[in-house]
């Protein structure tokens, strides 16, 4: 036994090591097929607003919804792609006047500003509520340079900070020292390469103005201690905004200059720990697999006998039901819809997942992910109605043109729905993260016009299709199905099986959660689909082993439990989204904490119906085949 298991912890790390080239690939490049920029000495380099974000609100803002310096002529917006819409970024103009290799001593950025008392006061509950300004230079955002508590090890936050409060008094940062890095080999062509911000405040009256737009210290010494512009959350401010600028040629590559954002979060759980738990998830299906053979040879050996007719007959097991198990269970076109959804994820997923980790959907793509797997889903709609067909006919189903609609509108039914009712607190929030009305018709039109199509079309085809074959025939009178001992209980059977496959993702949840809640950078996109991997395989055989112990207990109603049950990781994710809101996360407002459990229940639901999908098929595949190795006279 000991050499057994020796062996197959060497063979477990000798596949760890043929993916290790995979978990890395997302750090040679970024995005492939996109040039460099390039700029000449003295060039105009724009410096653009994306947003103003905060954890403890998780509503983004305009950057003109405060009252800064506008722009020399209009405001110009840049046309976002579906993903950044959806993350609530809007890309404008900024009058910085920033040239490229050429420091800038300190220059006023535009007249000083008055602000109202309303202002003034909207001006102080962001900087209350911890808002950062979200800056781009050549789409390179910009970060903020601060040290860890406990290690004075340096580390970079997104965005900068608008301001800050100190003794109950609150304070804008109205100068930023702009740090630019150029990476250059000919000293004619230059790129931009990195982008740090240092925000002040410096009280207003506190600096010399010329009427070229130049600034300095009346101390001379712009390190010297000056007074903080404080804000007045009930009068008039005036602000005057400034900013100065320092290059600095750098050894950086354009290709690697997004690796300061990318390493900017305090990583609390190292590459190892990572590897540790997919050797450990391995592991134990491993041992899994091997017991669930040996004991199944067994089954089959003892059924197959045919010296002792009467012995096999008295036989109790899952050989009894086999008149059954084939019996098509009841809402037939409810779980064909939900399977129909399920592979639609699946392969959306699966596609994304593989493109991100070969570096065509990384963050310096400002939005390509979210597009990407929004498109990916309405197209992979044909593979829905193809195996949501094929599935109905093969429980029988006669209705299928009813059956094809709900399965290209029940899903997308429930998800647009929330989203449309939460869209309305983030309206009523005038935030940049309310979808606007446009994008709301072109997500409806891409629904009706390319994803129910597309499912209809599949549907011809895979109802048209001969349904699966099943090894033995149905019995007309259903059997009685006998009474069940307690540790059978559809509820702690959910319980049960949701440990391995949570055990085997909860790490990049971690991760995940980071991203979407705390304006972080997702990167580790190699990891993801080896961990994706990993869950299609524990998810499987968690609902084999499942559903043979419900056979065996002559309980042959298997098609929506094995649904139903496989998806029960889903409830440890829910559980540990309530863990990351108490213990990470400084929500207190009404709203963001229904946008983030109402999100949150989205992401559930639909990995709810993905795991489900991957454990029904797991089970139905199995059932067909241990039924098809037995003599049934």
């Amino acid at each position: 036994m000991f050499h057994v298991c020796k062996m197959a912890t060497r063979s477990m790390y000798s596949v760890l090591l043929l993916f290790l080239p995979l978990l890395s690939v997302c750090s040679g490049f970024y995005v492939p097929g996109v040039a460099p920029k390039e700029f000449q000495k003295d060039a105009i380099v724009e410096v653009k607003a994306v947003k103003m974000t905060s954890i403890k609100t998780q509503l983004p803002y305009e950057y003109y919804s405060l009252k800064f310096c506008e722009p020399k002529g209009e405001r110009e917006y840049k046309i976002e792609n579906l993903g950044e819409v959806l993350r609530g970024d809007r890309i404008v103009n900024t009058p910085y006047e920033i040239k490229m290799a050429k420091d800038m001593p300190c220059r006023v950025l535009c007249n000083s500003i008055k602000l109202t008392a309303k202002e003034s006061k909207l001006m102080a509950e962001r900087i209350k509520k911890n808002y950062y300004v979200h800056l781009i230079v050549d789409n390179l955002p910009c970060a903020t340079q601060f040290k860890m508590m406990d290690s004075d090890q340096v580390q970079y936050e997104h965005g900068y900070k608008l301001g800050f409060v100190k003794d109950g008094k609150v304070y804008l940062n109205n100068h930023l020292k702009m740090y630019l890095k150029y990476h250059t080999d000919d000293d004619i062509d230059y790129r931009v390469v990195g982008f740090e911000v240092e925000p002040k405040s410096v009280k207003f009256g506190e600096l010399n103005t010329d009427a070229d737009g130049k600034c300095d210290f009346k101390s001379n010494k712009q390190n010297a201690i000056v007074q903080l512009q404080e804000l007045n959350e009930n009068g008039e401010n005036e602000i005057l905004y400034t900013y100065d600028v320092k290059w600095e040629k750098s050894d950086i590559r354009w290709a690697s200059r997004w690796d300061i954002y990318l390493t900017m979060s305090d990583v609390q759980i190292h590459w190892f720990s990572i590897i540790n738990s997919v050797v450990v998830v391995i592991f134990l299906s491993g041992i899994l697999t091997m017991i669930m053979v040996r004991t199944l040879r067994k089954d089959i050996a003892r059924y197959n006998r045919d010296d002792d007719i009467e012995e096999t007959l008295e036989e109790t097991g899952w050989k009894l039901v086999h008149g059954d198990v084939f019996r098509p269970p009841k809402h037939t076109k409810t779980l064909a819809s939900l399977l129909g959804a399920g592979m639609q994820i699946f392969f959306m997923a699966l596609i994304t997942i593989f493109f991100a980790m070969l570096g065509m959907l990384s963050p310096a793509s400002r939005g390509a992910l979210m597009t990407a797997g929004i498109f990916l889903f309405v197209f992979m709609g044909v593979f829905a109605g193809f195996v949501s067909g094929r599935i109905y006919k093969t429980m029988k189903g006669q209705q299928w043109k009813k059956a094809a609609f709900q399965t290209a509108t029940l899903y997308p039914a429930v998800m647009f729905g929330t989203v449309f009712v939460l869209n309305f607190f983030i309206w009523g929030k005038h935030s940049s993260g309310a979808l606007p009305f446009t994008t709301m018709l072109a997500l409806l039109c891409m629904w009706f016009g390319i994803s129910v199509p597309l499912v209809f079309l599949g549907y011809f085809f895979g109802y048209r299709k001969q349904p699966y074959e099943h090894p033995v025939r149905t019995n007309q009178i259903p059997r009685q199905v006998p009474e069940q001992l307690w540790y059978m209980n559809p509820v702690l059977g959910i319980i049960m099986s949701g440990i391995l496959p949570f055990g085997a993702m909860f790490i990049e949840l971690f991760f995940i959660f980071t991203a979407i809640w705390e304006n972080q950078f997702y990167y580790l996109f190699g990891f993801l689909f080896l961990v994706f991997i990993i869950l299609v395989i524990s998810v499987s055989q968690i609902s084999i082993v499942m559903v043979y112990f419900q056979l065996c207990g002559e309980d042959y109603h298997w098609w929506w439990r094995s649904f139903i049950v496989s998806g029960g990781s889903a409830v440890y994710v829910f559980a540990y989204s309530i863990f990351y809101f108490v213990t990470k996360l400084e929500i207190t407002e009404f709203i963001p904490t229904l946008l983030y459990f109402g999100y949150t229940l989205l992401m559930v639901f639909t990995f709810w119906i993905l795991t489900g999908t991957i454990g029904f098929y797991a089970a139905y595949f199995f059932i067909r085949k241990i039924y098809g190795a037995i003599k049934i006279d």
